[in-house]
């Protein structure tokens, strides 16, 4: 069993940045390949990034590439979302998420992941 912790979002403003963390409980979380999901009202969840489980090879969907950035410090069991340049479309839940398999790493469908957390909010205003 994994469990997963989200916080650190928020209300900011278009332009303004967050750093959002994911808290993970377990023995081995070093092994365990993170993403980073997120949902508005009404829509699919939809892949924002993916780190491998070394922390060597992340992975972002076209909409957050060069604007967000994630990194995990497995010693803490901890893996982050620095978001910078937020923009209104940006507003969703997000989730963090975790999966084991380590032949095929690079996962962007939330049905691939089995592992999650509670969500955290972030609103970004125009």
């Amino acid at each position: 069993q994994v469990h997963l912790v989200e916080s650190g979002g928020g209300l900011v403003q278009a332009g303004d940045s967050l750093r959002l963390s994911c808290a993970s409980s377990g023995r081995a979380f070093n092994t365990y390949t993170m993403g980073w999901f997120r949902q508005a009202p009404g829509k699919d969840r939809e892949f924002v990034g993916i780190i491998n489980w070394g922390g060597m090879h992340t992975f972002y969907a076209d909409s957050v590439k060069g604007r967000f950035t994630i990194s995990r410090d497995n010693a803490e069991n901890m893996v982050y979302l620095a978001m910078n340049s937020l923009k209104p479309e940006d507003t969703a839940v997000y989730y963090c998420a975790a999966h084991s398999t380590s032949y095929d790493w690079l996962k962007t469908r939330a049905d691939e992941y089995a592992y999650w957390g509670q969500g955290t909010q972030v609103t970004v205003s125009s």
